[in-house]
């Protein structure tokens, strides 16, 4: 039975479908905006917010969260540092979902999901050239 079960599937093997939101979430983490499909952007929606409400605590656990599922130093520090701080007095509704139009093709809805901020933040620093953010050899 299908009772309570949450998210999409997206016609996708769980694994490509994991794949799939860790790289939208990833993206709009990165770049505070992303154009996607209104199905995608609903679970990724989900997925950023815990996030982001995780990253308003700023503990050492929370911090282990969201480098296991962002599998990015740098993105993480990012998180911490820059996104959550713009959300501390606000208690929730952390993304901003506007439709934009029908996809040419296939006719998919299309929208814009970006963070709710009121202004843009900087692009998180791109790692050294030994592959690990922020150490120093």
């Amino acid at each position: 039975m299908y009772h309570r079960m949450g998210g999409r599937k997206f016609g996708l093997p769980s694994d490509q479908r994991r794949a799939l939101l860790k790289s939208l979430v990833r993206a709009l983490l990165t770049y505070q905006t992303i154009q996607t499909t209104e199905t995608r952007a609903k679970d990724v929606r989900s997925i950023a917010e815990k996030l982001i409400t995780d990253a308003r605590m700023d503990s050492l656990h929370a911090r282990r969260q969201a480098r296991r599922y962002l599998n990015d130093e740098t993105l993480v520090h990012h998180l911490f540092t820059q996104v959550a701080p713009e959300f501390k007095a606000v208690s929730g509704g952390f993304t901003r979902t506007v439709k934009i139009g029908p996809r040419r093709g296939d006719a998919a809805p299309i929208v814009q999901l970006s963070l709710a901020t009121d202004r843009e933040l900087p692009l998180p620093a791109a790692p050294d050239k030994t592959g690990q953010p922020g150490r120093a050899r």
